[in-house]
């Protein structure tokens, strides 16, 4: 049974962690561009959507993206998004813009 759920867990943290976030319409407040300093206090928390959305309001971004290692990302800079780079195990190693 433990062996089922452990592949299970894995694949559902990968799938919220490459989610972009924030929902429809909770971008309202967001006038870019970002500024990553406001948010450098989630570096060492694990990227819970709700850590993940208060570091883009923090952040004033309209638009955040979780990064894990290895993963590819379109390199298209965007001054309004947060980037938000984990490790494998989820926690927050650093954030910039673009």
């Amino acid at each position: 049974m433990i062996r089922n759920v452990l592949p299970i867990a894995v694949l559902l943290g990968s799938v919220v962690a490459c989610t972009t976030m924030p929902p429809p319409g909770a971008d309202a407040g967001a006038t870019g561009p970002c500024n990553a300093d406001n948010a450098s206090w989630a570096v060492g928390q694990a990227a819970t959507p709700e850590v993940v959305e208060r570091a883009r309001a923090g952040s004033n971004s309209r638009d955040v993206r979780v990064i894990e290692p290895g993963q590819a990302v379109t390199m298209d800079h965007r001054p309004d998004r947060l980037n938000i780079d984990v490790n494998e195990r989820g926690a927050i190693t650093g954030l910039r813009c673009g």
